[in-house]
């Protein structure tokens, strides 16, 4: 029997088979897999995603983190990739990494992220412009759970997110052009902000599924925080998870919760109150899958000298309402349909509390997308369709709508050491075009060993001039009405290297990248005595960024560094740029985390930067007509934690050399800033 069976060839695996006696068929039998699947073939020898590491967890936490990390879609495709698979750099701020952070506000995340440039006319995120290598804040598109919150009304509003930072799974930043992906704001780069869905622990681990029971869990999170200029604020929070696979029925997970925050502010008039209520939810069947949110945020605050030095007592008021829905089938072809809604009032006033210069925005969006994916022996094809229709009714610009109609389509092929992901958008705009645009993009990567990882990309991108670009006229800034929509072509070449010894690991990523502006769109003075104008002018951005993060045991270290060089493409002399001239020349960010004593841990980042351009000085609210270069500056920022299982104490002092600087002209930051707080959980 024995030399019978030596004789026989080998069994090849080619389909299932359901018969009976199929399993007895391969007893004593040498089988070998004829064919592997593309998708399976794609989590070999993939290094995993690069994140910004500032956790002050154990080792066995972090690893813990990153593989599961390494499983999750992440931005940057139309069908959905996880990191090990990503064909461009997507950097990601984890979980725990935004607890460890000294920071109030997604926007002083963000400050951590290496190329992302943070504006802020106010302490504690109350308004912020954000952008990314060189670009400004109207060229970035902000995405929660993946739909577009950004607002054809004005950038300067985009960062106004629902949510709070307990509420943050994790954020995803994109750079470079992502037009092909997400549309039309999405110029220079995307932040995805993904939120929890449900109880952070895996509910089948109770017990319940296992006997076939029907499993609940809901967990519950409460914080309190207090600290300088009679800063005061709370959450609360409650996540639940309902499951019975056992029995065949979906599972439902979700949230709801809300903040608020309060302050008499550090400077004169920028005292501010602000809250926030969100949800989301999830219901889980075996062949598909519905998801959805809806959130609400209100701030009012003093806006000293924000829009203008010449009136230091400025006042704004901001609301804002979204809901989404969206659902997905399962399997090799999913179709994922959506519909979402934004609204945003805004309500400012020159003078506060005077009807001088007062007006009153309110912004719609809303719109429906649909997509379907096909996984084939090739790879993952895509193909996409999404109507926007954009409406303002405003006081101090033209009611108007328009309405963006886009197609996309892409296909990505995952190889065991190479991704590319190549596709093209289709665009057309009734307020702009007589005929279709196209934005077409090729992202790839390729590993040659299991410590290396290199990237290549070429993206065009655009964004359509805002309301505020087309109609605003004040005594100090006069709208354009022949705005032509901003285009870029967007080249990154880039690199990471992974090498892990004993207890110490080292992790290094160096990226170039060289984005050609079009039509850029800025508010420029071509004079001393000349007022703001919206104009179209050509810019290149070029620029390198560089970062090494090294883990020995439990302490996290990462010095990260970006330089950018402007080039302009045209001979029009300007006065002054107000947003793309001034840009980060160098940017340097160390961060360093570590535990001190039991359960007591301490997380440090050291911010340097140096910005390009300058701003007209004023005194006692009157012109000097003196153009003051923007000083480097550092600011140092510490958090302290002590950490147990059922609560959290903190302290944390941000700014604590009391530096004294200007992220934008004439609007002083606070210094030092000291807050604590407590928060429980169970």
């Amino acid at each position: 029997m024995q030399q019978k069976i030596k004789r026989q060839g080998v069994a090849t695996f080619r389909h299932f088979c359901r018969k009976g006696y199929a399993i007895f068929a391969s007893l004593h039998r040498q089988v070998r897999i004829a064919v592997l699947t593309v998708g399976m073939l794609a989590s070999v020898h993939i290094p995993k995603v690069q994140a910004l590491q500032v956790s002050t967890t154990p080792d066995e936490d972090d690893e813990a983190d990153e593989r599961e990390l390494a499983e999750v879609a992440v931005a940057g495709t139309m069908s959905p990739l996880t990191a090990l698979q990503a064909a461009r750099i997507v950097s990601v701020i984890t979980r725990q990494q935004i607890e460890a952070a000294a920071a109030q506000s997604v926007n002083d995340l963000l400050k951590l992220v290496v190329g992302v440039d943070v504006r802020q006319r106010g302490g504690f995120g109350i308004q912020t412009d954000i952008s990314i290598n060189g670009s400004t804040f109207d060229q970035i598109t902000i995405l929660l759970n993946g739909i577009n919150l950004s607002s054809p009304h004005t950038g300067h509003l985009s960062a106004d997110i629902p949510v709070s930072l307990c509420d943050i799974e994790r954020i995803e930043v994109l750079e470079g052009a992502a037009s092909r992906v997400y549309g039309a704001s999405a110029f220079g780069g995307a932040i995805n902000i993904v939120t929890k869905r449900g109880p952070t622990s895996d509910p089948s681990r109770e017990g319940g599924e296992a006997s076939g029971e029907k499993a609940k869990r809901i967990s519950f999170e409460a914080g309190v925080q207090g600290g300088s200029y009679l800063t005061l604020g709370g959450d609360a929070h409650v996540y639940f998870c309902k499951t019975r696979k056992s029995a065949g029925l979906p599972s439902l997970t979700g949230g709801v919760g809300g903040g608020s925050l309060r302050s008499n502010g550090a400077t004169l008039n920028s005292d501010f109150w602000r809250y926030n209520l969100f949800h989301s939810g999830a219901l889980d069947a075996d062949d598909f899958k519905i998801e959805w949110q809806a959130g609400y945020s209100q701030k009012a605050y003093g806006a000293n000298t924000f829009y203008s030095a010449a009136y230091p007592n400025q006042y704004e008021r901001n609301r804002r309402l979204i809901m989404s829905l969206s659902a997905e089938t399962k399997g090799r072809v999913r179709v994922r349909p959506e519909v979402f809604w934004n609204r945003l009032y805004d309500h400012f006033q020159l003078i506060r509390g005077t009807a001088t210069g007062e007006n009153f925005h309110r912004t719609d969006v809303h719109g429906a997308r649909v997509t379907t994916s096909v996984s084939w022996v090739a790879g993952r094809t895509a193909i996409g369709a999404e109507v926007r229709e954009e409406s303002i009714h405003s006081t101090a610009l033209n009611n108007d709508s328009r309405t963006n109609i886009s197609v996309n389509a892409e296909h990505n092929l995952v190889l065991p050491r190479f991704t590319a992901s190549v596709g093209v958008l289709a665009n057309y705009n009734t307020r702009f075009d007589s005929g279709l645009r196209f934005y077409p993009g090729i992202d790839m990567a390729y590993t040659p060993s299991s410590h290396w990882r290199l990237y290549a990309s070429y993206n065009k991108g655009f964004r359509l001039p805002t309301f505020t670009d087309l109609y605003y006229k004040s005594p100090t800034h006069e709208g354009n009405l022949g705005m032509r929509a901003e285009e870029s072509h967007s080249f990154q070449l880039g690199a990471t290297n992974k090498v892990e010894c004993s207890k110490v690991r080292v992790e290094s990523q160096l990226k170039v990248f060289y984005h050609r502006g079009t039509h850029l769109i800025d508010w420029v003075m071509y004079s001393a005595d000349d007022v703001y104008h919206s104009a179209n002018f050509d810019l290149d951005n070029i620029g390198v960024q560089a970062s090494v993060k090294c883990q020995v045991s439990k302490v996290n270290c990462q010095l990260s560094y970006a330089f950018i060089h402007q080039h302009r493409r045209d001979d029009t002399p300007v006065y002054k740029s107000n947003y793309a001239m001034e840009y980060l020349r160098h940017q340097l960010i160390a961060t360093l985390s570590h535990p001190i004593v039991a359960k007591l841990s301490a997380a440090w980042a050291l911010r340097w930067q140096d910005r390009m351009g300058s701003y007209i000085l004023y005194e006692n609210a009157q012109n000097t007509g003196q153009l003051v270069p923007y000083a480097p500056y550092a600011t140092l920022d510490l958090k302290l934690r002590w950490t147990a299982k059922h609560y959290e104490l903190w302290a944390e002092g941000t700014n604590l050399t009391n530096r004294h600087y200007y992220d934008l002209g004439n609007v002083p930051q606070p210094g030092i800033v000291v807050m604590a707080g407590a928060r429980v959980n169970f």
